[in-house]
């Protein structure tokens, strides 16, 4: 069952002062546990830039030198978009809370307007009953459109660049070809586990995208536990 559901209807509770003092404290709280995460996605996402970076100097480095570091980091960009995947799986748990509680809670206070009381079943059975709110496919998903596309984009480009221009620009296509062998591999192999890899990415990206909109309609909830 989605938490976006509104549960029974419940007469509206009002909190008495000690109650008001411990949902404060339980939205510190959750906005502390959200940023601690937030702090681990960065890591991650730092990680890949600078294996990226390793692999870009160690190509250009030299007339010579191959552009088999690019092809491999990318295996390293896939573990850390899978652990940052996980990551995220955490920090939407927190988020999410946080966000409930402003929209249902702090909000009103300002504006006067009263919402579905059932807010407060919601956020108590996800106490009771904590679980994450999305899947991994949809948060890799995520993280791959909002911060990782740029990283792969970045690898795609510098290596057909290194086999095309560097040392010399191709003269022809099939040199272009020649150049993107590895060891006993042709270039036309490599060059097709290449393409292969990028639409793969694309097409997880979109599929991922499709995904959650389905969830959460063409524009998105900011504030859905979820």
């Amino acid at each position: 069952m989605s938490l976006m559901a509104s549960s029974d209807s419940n007469p509206r509770h009002s909190f008495d002062p000690a109650e008001m003092g411990a949902i404060a404290h339980l939205y510190r709280g959750e906005v502390y546990r959200s940023t601690i995460w937030r702090t681990r996605l960065d890591n991650t996402t730092n990680w890949a830039i600078v294996t990226m970076g390793i692999a870009l100097s160690t190509t250009f480095s030299s007339p010579q030198a191959s552009p088999l570091p690019l092809v491999l980091v990318g295996l390293l960009l896939a573990a850390f978009l899978a652990m940052e995947a996980r990551r995220y799986r955490y920090f939407n748990v927190w988020r999410a809370r946080a966000r409930w509680i402003e929209k249902n809670f702090y909000a009103p206070m300002f504006t006067g307007e009263a919402h579905d009381d059932g807010w407060q079943t919601v956020l108590a059975r996800d106490y009771t009953a904590p679980r994450h709110h999305i899947s991994f496919v949809r948060a890799a998903g995520r993280r791959l459109r909002r911060n990782y596309v740029w990283i792969l984009a970045i690898q795609a480009v510098a290596y057909y660049g290194k086999i095309a221009i560097h040392p010399t620009p191709a003269e022809s296509l099939a040199e272009f070809v020649d150049r993107a062998a590895v060891g006993p591999l042709p270039g036309w192999i490599i060059l097709l586990m290449g393409g292969a890899y990028d639409l793969g990415w694309l097409a997880f990206a979109f599929g991922t995208l499709w995904l959650d909109q389905r969830e959460h309609g063409t524009k998105g909830d900011g504030v859905a536990m979820g």
